[in-house]
């Protein structure tokens, strides 16, 4: 997969859109056409009786599918989802969940090296600078982020370090009530990073999540230390708990001016970048995915082939749109704000992403 096929630097929407469309006629010929397609989506569209190579012309058509359901994705065979034209292809599985029953699996060859190659592209090289090393103070095991971050800082010619951390631990820790326990894993991740942080590897970026940002720089403090003092210039975050309220507290009290990114991403779609969203924003965090690989849209939670006005709240719905994997319409488990296009990417982006309303009650939230 060529990266001139996948980029899309088109500053005007009507353009992007064109692009778009170009895409999804793209993807739509490589996994359905039995030459190249994948078993799964070759075998739905026979029972489905209609071959979406002939009716799908647009991003518009893909309302002609169902909604994707993600519990399609427990269990195996795997293979099913391998195309064809990349069967030949070393291939990875990340997961999702997996704290009860069989967790959720997605196969990938290159997907995540291309996604956060596009996203580096999004990183200021004077606060990310090239050579440097970085800390990924997030999940390991079968998680795509792990290897996702490591091949960032590779991409841009450093070397990662990385903690242990089991976040299905956590979350059975939570659910028993055991918060004792909770607290020294927390500590032992932390434990890591700042052994890491103190042996001398000129650590200048990193990956962390709100919660472990915060319990990161705690300890420095108690230390005597600082985020500032260990030498990292540049943080990349997300998680469910980066708010623009949280943003604001980071900068205010944790942070001494280095610089942070939001990202908003997950094992289906990739990364989400945020344009700069520190105190000259207001601390307000707008999302964009990486069109035309991944295109998210604000819809009714009532209606969900209708998008929301901007401004106006709705569920996040999410597209996939690679050679590797395809995604069509699947309701993802948050909400937030309709944003229009902006000057860096001419594509409708979400705020405000939270965890959708009516399904938050059932959802945990671990050490990360």
């Amino acid at each position: 997969m060529g990266r001139e096929s996948v980029t899309n630097l088109d500053s005007d929407p009507a353009t992007a859109g064109s692009t778009l469309d170009n895409w999804v006629r793209e993807i739509i010929e490589w996994h359905f056409n039995p030459e190249t397609g994948c078993l799964f989506w070759l075998d739905w569209a026979q029972e489905a009786g209609w071959d979406p190579r002939q009716e799908i012309q647009t991003f518009a058509d893909l309302n002609k599918f169902p909604h994707f359901e993600d519990e399609k994705l427990r269990g195996g065979p795997l293979r099913r989802w391998v195309p064809k034209a990349l069967a030949d292809q070393p291939t990875f599985v990340f997961e999702t969940g997996g704290t009860t029953g069989i967790p959720k699996s997605r196969v990938a060859q290159k997907d995540f090296r291309v996604d956060y190659e596009l996203f580096s592209e999004t990183l200021p090289d004077a606060h990310f600078p090239r050579g440097s090393n970085w800390l990924m103070l997030g999940p390991s095991g079968p998680r795509r982020l792990r290897l996702a971050v490591e091949h960032l800082a590779q991409h841009r010619g450093g070397i990662c370090f990385c903690v242990d951390l089991d976040p299905r631990w956590v979350v059975k820790l939570i659910k028993k009530g055991w918060m004792e326990h909770l607290k020294a894993y927390q500590d032992h991740v932390i434990d890591q990073a700042v052994t890491v942080l103190s042996a001398g590897h000129d650590i200048k970026c990193m990956f962390a999540t709100p919660k472990l940002l915060e319990a990161l720089a705690n300890r420095l403090e108690a230390d005597g230390s600082s985020l500032r003092d260990t030498g990292i210039t540049g943080i990349f975050a997300g998680g469910t708990e980066f708010t623009p309220q949280w943003n604001r507290f980071a900068h205010e009290e944790l942070l001494d001016g280095i610089y942070m990114t939001p990202t908003y991403g997950n094992t289906l779609m990739g990364l989400a970048a945020s344009p700069p969203s520190g105190p000259d924003e207001g601390y307000k965090i707008t999302y964009y995915a990486p069109q035309p690989r991944a295109v998210l849209q604000v819809v009714d939670p009532d209606d969900a082939d209708r998008v929301v006005g901007y401004g106006e709240t709705g569920r996040v719905m999410l597209t996939t749109l690679t050679k590797e994997f395809f995604v069509p319409r699947f309701q993802e488990r948050d909400e937030g704000e309709r944003e229009p296009p902006c000057g860096q990417y001419p594509w409708d982006g979400v705020s405000g992403v939270r965890p959708f309303s009516r399904l938050a009650s059932g959802t945990t939230v671990g050490v990360y």
